[in-house]
C-alpha cells in the first residue's frame, strides 16, 4: 500500500477511486446518445430512417436508399422547389383466429429523407427504380455550356 501511495503522488487507493468514479460518471453521462449524435443519425442507427448512398458521377447523380422488404408502390418521391424527398408508409394489420383465441397484430413503419439538389440537375428527367431491396435514383446533370471566350485588345 505504501508502494502504491508513493506511486499515485500521496494519494491513496480509495481516494483515486472515487475521482476515477466520478469521471466514469462523466463519461458515461456523454456516452448517452442524446449528446453524441443528431437525431436523424439517431433514427438512422435504431433501423427507423434508411441509409443512403449519394454517388456524383460524371454525366448524373446516383441516390441508392437500402430499404429491403418493400415495394415500388411503398414508396413516394416528390421533387418541389430543387427538394427531392422520399418517403413511405406501411402498415400491416395480421389477424390470426383460432377456435379458443384471436391474436391481431399491427405494424407501421414511416421514413422520410430529404435532399437540396443543385441547380444543375435536369429535375424533369429524375429516373427511379426498386431492385432486391435498394431503390435507385438517377438524376441526370445539365451539360455545361462552355462560356465565350473573348479577347480584349488594349488601346
Amino acid at each position: 500500500m505504501a508502494n502504491l501511495m508513493k506511486r499515485n503522488g500521496g494519494v491513496s487507493a480509495p481516494t483515486r477511486s472515487v475521482f476515477s468514479d466520478f469521471f466514469t460518471d462523466i463519461d458515461r453521462m456523454f456516452d448517452n446518445d442524446f449528446f453524441l449524435m443528431p437525431m436523424n443519425l439517431k433514427r438512422q442507427m435504431e433501423g427507423k430512417v434508411p441509409s443512403v448512398n449519394i454517388r456524383d458521377k460524371e454525366k448524373e447523380y446516383l441516390i441508392e436508399v437500402a430499404a429491403p422488404g418493400m415495394k415500388k408502390e411503398d414508396f413516394n418521391i416528390d421533387m418541389e422547389e430543387g427538394m427531392l424527398t422520399i418517403s413511405s408508409q406501411k402498415e400491416e394489420d395480421k389477424t390470426e383466429e383460432r377456435e379458443n383465441y384471436k391474436r391481431r397484430e399491427y405494424n407501421y413503419s414511416s421514413f422520410s429523407r430529404s435532399f437540396n439538389l443543385p441547380e444543375n440537375v435536369k429535375s424533369e428527367e429524375i429516373k427511379a427504380h426498386y431492385e432486391d431491396g435498394i431503390l435507385s435514383l438517377t438524376i441526370p446533370k445539365k451539360q455545361e455550356q462552355e462560356k465565350p471566350k473573348q479577347k480584349i485588345k488594349i488601346q
